[in-house]
């Protein structure tokens, strides 16, 4: 590849990308973009004093900083004067028509984020500053690489700063902080901390793993010279950012009220967090007569949606159940309105939770309609206690079936096989692909038979008839058929795949393969330091079986009594070259993953799901994608299909 050759290549993944991410509407597959992703990668390593920084690449950000360095923005960033009702809005306006008796107004979202200011110079991103005290920020530059809604090269070649606001969307800050949880870390309060949180990492890996958006209210610095705000914004727009998702031109304060509850009724079904709408003057040359005041324009307003912050009393918790069995505490509160809706329930995440903010019953508490979606406790007012609050104790057996929970600190999950709340997503994991693989016996048909009372657990589907189905809505001679045949065929399965299928927490394939090789159909009578004699068990693997099998032992040797699962001991005579080693496998081979699997296993070996410096062996087929790349990087022993067959067949 020539260096023109490589620039064309990286105007067209630009091109891609910007389909792709701001335009929602790709214009390649993902699979052509990752090859076209590979080949510039493999140009630059060769040639590293040639790579763009508009490169893809280089979206991946630079090292870890130890810090972040101030930088200055080249004009003022100002905030916005808040205003909360109609009758402030006038007052804000009546100021303006002092200056000018006429005005037009340009509206669009406020999104509540963190606020970002963008330089660039001869059509290149130079530099990314936060807010900061409005003069001078902190340059998150290594950072803003990593968000692809954010052009790193825009075809205007003067300098000029693009001001925006870095959000994330509401279902994505969910899944942020649920991730959090899990890990034992503190969930963000709201999206524009989830926002300001990411920006300022210092490792751009993490702000990278995060899905950040940037969507532009202003700009700076600028030679431009558009007569209006409407015109200035859609120009900028147009230069590779993404465009609100509602805007518009308002002649009357009348029509601004008008948007205004437009956008109010519509901000649920708008996927970032608003919290109010921008108003402008629209034609630019009275902005510039009315000027700013010490802390914002006078031009400029936010009309601020009413607060989805509130205090309430905390009067009980309950618990709930998720399908997959996990114990969620539920805060049941003094009813309080918020937005127009009565919230009487919010969630507390988990225990850890509740013991971290020192909740207590009858406690004054801040909620919060985060992201509008699911209202949570932020804050508690010890201050403001009496005496008489309660603490707040932690559950040992499930609240729906009474059965012991599993408690893993941070979760606590009943695993019961016949628990009410959980049943249906245990049949369902059963029967899928991954575990017992039962052809036609999908989510909805097992919802279907469930609701319609024809199974209540797993055992059940081995009692199931001919007739039991026939007069079930979209049941055919040959769907029953297919789905009891189906049903047939998993017994005599191998008892490892029968474990797996059990859906015991934090046990899955591979553990399941070592518990049938030690255990065989006795698993469920392993003592505690039976189960952590096994390579790679540790303490909380150990106590979920243990769990597991006080609570369902009944139910596994009903479901062995039908099932009959095989059980095969693998005996080594000799060492093979495959024994003790990890071993990737990757790309298309002549033989199912699953078949090549087993009978690596049975020669030693141990089969791992990604490359790592600990892999001794790459099994490569054709298409392979980025484990090869990763193997060859790390120097790992790649073997094709030929000699793999070699070494297998030399073993049997």
């Amino acid at each position: 590849m020539t260096y023109d050759e490589y620039l064309k290549k990286v105007k067209q993944a630009a091109k891609w990308a910007y389909a792709y991410y701001v335009l929602d509407n790709p214009i390649a597959t993902d699979e052509e973009y990752d090859t076209l992703y590979r080949e510039l990668k493999a140009y630059e390593e060769q040639n590293p004093e040639h790579i763009s920084k508009s490169s893809p690449t280089q979206r991946l950000g630079g090292v870890v900083l130890d810090g972040f360095t101030k930088a200055s923005h080249l004009s003022k960033m100002w905030s916005q004067e808040d205003v909360f009702n109609h009758d402030e809005l006038i007052d804000w306006a009546n100021r303006a028509k002092k200056v000018h008796s006429e005005l037009e107004f340009y509206c669009e979202p406020k999104f509540d984020g963190a606020s970002m200011n963008l330089i660039y110079e001869n059509g290149k991103l130079k530099s990314a500053i936060t807010r900061g005290d409005g003069s001078v920020g902190e340059d998150v530059t290594n950072n803003i690489y990593t968000i692809h809604s954010i052009p790193l090269e825009i075809d205007y070649l003067d300098t000029i700063e693009i001001r925006g606001e870095i959000v994330i969307k509401k279902d994505d800050f969910e899944k942020i902080n649920t991730q959090r949880v899990k890990n034992g870390e503190q969930p963000f309060a709201n999206p524009r901390n989830a926002a300001a949180g990411s920006l300022r990492q210092l490792d751009p890996k993490v702000t990278a793993s995060r899905k950040l958006f940037f969507y532009t209210w202003g700009i700076g610095y600028n030679t431009l010279s558009f007569k209006t705000i409407a015109e200035q914004m859609s120009f900028v727009r147009g230069l590779g950012f993404l465009h609100p998702p509602m805007s518009h031109i308002c002649k009357t304060l009348d029509e601004v009220e008008d948007f205004y509850a437009q956008m109010a009724k519509l901000r649920d079904s708008i996927p970032m967090m608003l919290d109010g709408m921008v108003v402008k003057i629209n034609l630019i040359a009275t902005c510039d007569e009315l000027g700013y005041t010490v802390k914002h324009p006078r031009w400029s307003c936010a009309y601020k949606f009413e607060a989805v912050e509130k205090v309430t009393i905390l009067k009980d918790v309950i618990l709930q159940v998720g399908r997959t069995g996990v114990v969620t505490p539920v805060a049941v509160l003094e009813p309080v309105d918020i937005e127009g809706v009565v919230v009487e329930r919010a969630t507390l995440h988990n225990f850890d939770e509740i013991a971290r903010l020192d909740i207590r019953l009858g406690d004054s508490v801040t909620i919060i309609r985060s992201g509008d979606v699911i209202p949570k406790i932020i804050s508690v007012f010890k201050d403001r206690r009496k005496g008489d609050e309660k603490e707040i104790t932690r559950p040992q057996n499930c609240p729906d079936c009474s059965k012991e929970l599993l408690d893993e600190g941070i979760i606590l999950k009943c695993q019961n096989l016949e628990c009410p709340s959980r049943v249906v997503n245990s049949i369902i994991h059963f029967a899928s692909k991954n575990a017992m693989n039962i052809d036609g016996l999908g989510n909805k048909i097992v919802e279907q038979l469930y609701n319609e009372k024809k199974i209540s657990d797993i055992l059940d589907l081995y009692s199931l008839k001919y007739e039991d189905l026939t007069d079930l809505e979209g049941f055919k001679t040959k769907k029953i058929n297919n789905i009891l045949n189906a049903i047939a065929n998993t017994k005599g399965s191998p008892c490892h795949k029968v474990i797996n299928a059990l859906g015991i927490e934090l046990i899955g394939e591979v553990a399941s393969k070592e518990l049938c090789k030690k255990f065989g159909l006795d698993f469920v009578n392993a003592t505690y330091e039976d189960l952590i004699s096994i390579d790679g068990f540790g303490k909380e693997m150990a106590d979920s079986v243990l769990e597991f099998s006080r609570v369902n032992k009944d139910v596994i040797q009903k479901l062995f009594d039908i099932i009959t699962p095989t059980v095969t001991k693998v005996v080594q005579n000799q060492a093979t070259a495959f024994s003790g080693k990890t071993v990737v496998i990757t790309g298309t081979l002549s033989i199912s993953r699953d078949i090549l699997k087993e009978q690596l296993e049975s020669l030693g070996a141990k089969v791992a799901s990604s490359v790592s410096k600990k892999t001794d062996f790459l099994i490569c087929g054709s298409d392979a994608g980025s484990k090869l790349d990763k193997a060859l990087e790390l120097g790992v022993k790649v073997i094709g299909e030929d000699e793999l067959n070699g070494l297998v067949n030399s073993n049997y």
